[in-house]
């Protein structure tokens, strides 16, 4: 199960209340966290600053420790699939009026696709300003924005039937998770 959207939007929250629900009635759960920050650390750009490579190495980590984690869980809770990093790349060419070689592009998003379809079950976040930003995240308010709106994008082509994740449907969306998770 897949949780995208932009920072600060309840994805971590949500993922880790169903990892407990999910623990508790016996599933071995792995949760897979995005991998921006360790990105960042060996020098890739990230965020405004999001390039093809950047891009590219966040998604071929985010399937390397989704594969990893089947070794040992029967559910998977991936928070920031790979659909996230191809929409933060797309927010950040429009941001700062950057463009990719299209091929180039269209092979990245083709993968994101691919892969896309391996997860169950897709949620999706939406910005709501009201909301503070957590700590230490990025505070470019139109940035978030624009990655709000291109993850959503992107979801829409790759994910058609992901599910919107918001205040007022956290319980149905709970339980609509346990019921994938258990396969009822």
């Amino acid at each position: 199960m897949a949780v995208a959207g932009t920072h600060s939007t309840g994805k971590t929250t949500f993922l880790k209340g169903l990892e407990e629900r999910l623990i508790n009635a016996g599933h071995a759960v792995a949760y897979v966290h995005g991998s921006a920050a360790e990105a960042q650390e060996l020098g890739f750009p990230i965020l405004k600053n999001h390039t093809f490579e950047s891009t590219a190495w966040l998604v071929g980590q985010a399937i390397r420790l989704e594969m990893a984690a089947t070794l040992t869980a029967d559910v998977i809770l991936i928070d920031r699939p790979v659909p996230d990093a191809f929409g933060y790349l797309i927010a950040a060419l429009r941001m700062t009026h950057r463009s990719i070689d299209q091929a180039r592009l269209g092979r990245l998003e083709d993968i994101c696709r691919a892969w896309t379809e391996e997860y169950d079950l897709v949620f999706a976040t939406r910005l709501d300003e009201s909301i503070p930003i957590g700590p230490d995240r990025d505070r470019d308010a139109a940035f978030r924005a624009a990655a709000d709106q291109a993850i959503g994008e992107v979801l829409a082509r790759l994910a058609p039937d992901h599910r919107v994740l918001a205040p007022q449907n956290l319980r149905q969306s709970t339980e609509l998770a346990m019921r994938v998770a258990t396969g009822v």
